[in-house]
């Protein structure tokens, strides 16, 4: 059994998806619950709300988040995804690398050894685990050129509709931590309190359909990038 199909509800991609995605920042979460429930295609509760933690890696040059913050087509996202607590043993660490063509995404996983995260945390306890995990050696060699540059968390709650070929996540407590190579302290953070994230997702073959579902919605379409906005927050130089 591989480890990522030891996490209870993870969900691995062998295929491409659509993921539309709404940024909600005026409906508090039970208002969009509310709406999300009443809506004709019937979604209900999927399973229960979890929280979610990733650390994400990029080039010196911040070559990831600028692909992303301009919109290119053709593009790549590595991070470390694990669940429930932030801080302390990572038991089931799970690395995923995201790749987006046009509007389509899929991502491959790869189950990583534990680790810990605590204060004093730094880029060569991550050289430590990739370097002792079972990964391809294109996947080591591609996180050689990568450090890790920013640690977020969110609680995820999802859905899913009568057909059972749309599901609906909507992610709530959003925080972002900067994330340095050496002795982190985690103190740099900040939270989005007010925005919520909603994405619907979907196979390729659904595409007409998934236009009838989000005209339903009283949210705008828009483009939305927990990394790129942690990296806006946290990195970048004041304007």
């Amino acid at each position: 059994m591989s480890q990522s199909s030891k996490i209870e509800n993870y969900s691995t991609l062998d295929n491409y998806r659509y993921e539309r995605k709404f940024a909600v920042s005026n409906l508090s979460f039970q208002g969009i619950d509310t709406i999300i429930k009443n809506h004709q295609a019937y979604f209900r509760d999927l399973f229960f709300p979890r929280y979610i933690n990733n650390i994400y890696f990029d080039t010196q040059n911040l070559t990831h988040y600028n692909d992303n913050a301009v919109g290119k087509a053709h593009r790549r996202k590595y991070r470390i995804r694990w669940y429930k607590d932030l801080f302390g043993e990572v038991k089931i660490p799970i690395l995923e690398i995201k790749i987006k063509k046009a509007l389509l995404g899929t991502k491959k996983s790869f189950p990583l050894i534990p680790f810990n995260i605590n204060k004093g945390f730094s880029s060569e306890d991550i050289k430590k685990v990739i370097t002792n995990s079972n990964l391809p050696e294109w996947v080591v060699e591609d996180m050689r050129a990568l450090y890790p540059t920013l640690l977020n968390r969110y609680k995820r709650k999802y859905y899913k509709d009568f057909s059972k070929n749309f599901r609906i996540t909507v992610d709530t407590e959003i925080e972002y931590y900067r994330i340095a190579n050496k002795s982190n302290s985690f103190i740099d953070n900040i939270k989005e309190s007010q925005n919520i994230v909603v994405e619907l997702k979907y196979d390729d073959k659904h595409n007409e359909k998934a236009s009838q579902i989000s005209s339903k919605f009283p949210f705008r379409m828009t483009k939305n990038s927990k990394y790129v906005n942690g990296i806006d927050c946290l990195w970048k130089p004041a304007q």
